[in-house]
């Protein structure tokens, strides 16, 4: 029996002495300690196969030219910090990660701490990461008549409406006469809102007030009432709105 069948036929193995005492300790109907019993056995599992984990077979990954300025990174954080990422069927917890918002990429960190990773992006159904939880879209599945493009983006509300922010890096060029040609990270942001199935552009607050303009007087008063700011927070207002929308739907 090879490495990987036998210590995954250990994992189950523990997985089925867990559940048991679970189930011993808890009233009945209660789920939690099982699953986090198979939560554990699933990470033991992960963990001791290591480099032969799925989540390890992406394209390895590079950094970039340290002399452009800035860097590509979500929230400009260009260490390895500690997420989670739901790949191929499977929660891999406590990952070492990156979020490349120039190319779009999840990066995870072998744990010999050598070698890293993209995490093929088509495995991928979602990822915590700096207190943000981000999921996979693919424009090809989605209704049409949508704004949004295939891709990770952040979920920041997620009720009968949802809102999402796509968070984005991309190389730019300058040239001075002290410094010559320079390279840099430029960053922006985006935002949709989910309304019966179709994601629109929500980048205004005129943009917010056509998509719920079935409630448009409503909407129009709750912005004035809160002092909501589009251009100076608009994740917060953003979800706000879809909020008191949804609210008002039902």
């Amino acid at each position: 029996m090879n490495k990987p069948i036998y210590l995954f036929s250990a994992v189950l193995l523990l997985c089925a002495f867990f559940a048991r005492n679970a189930r011993a300790q808890t009233a009945p109907g209660d789920s939690s300690s099982q699953q986090n019993a198979l939560n554990n056995a699933v990470t033991l599992y992960n963990t001791s196969i290591g480099i032969q984990a799925p989540i390890y077979t992406g394209p390895e990954y590079y950094f970039y030219d340290p002399h452009i300025k800035g860097n590509a990174y979500y929230m400009d954080i260009n260490g390895f910090t500690k997420g989670s990422v739901y790949y191929d069927g499977t929660l891999y917890n406590n990952m070492s990660m990156l979020y490349d918002i120039n190319n779009d990429d999840l990066v995870v960190l072998y744990p010999s701490r050598v070698s890293k990773f993209i995490a093929i992006k088509e495995r991928v159904k979602s990822f915590d990461f700096l207190g943000g939880h981000f999921i996979n879209l693919n424009a090809d599945t989605l209704a049409t008549g949508g704004d949004v493009k295939s891709g990770y983006y952040r979920q920041l509300y997620n009720g009968k409406s949802e809102v999402l922010g796509k968070y984005s890096k991309t190389m730019q060029t300058t040239t001075s006469n002290t410094n010559g040609v320079e390279n840099y990270f430029s960053f922006s942001k985006d935002f949709y809102i989910k309304k019966n199935n179709v994601y629109h552009s929500a980048g205004s607050k005129g943009a917010v007030l056509d998509i719920f303009k079935d409630r448009k007087k409503e909407i129009r008063k709750f912005i004035s009432a809160n002092d909501l700011d589009f251009r100076a927070n608009p994740e917060e207002s953003l979800v706000k709105v879809a909020t008191y929308y949804d609210h008002l739907s039902n």
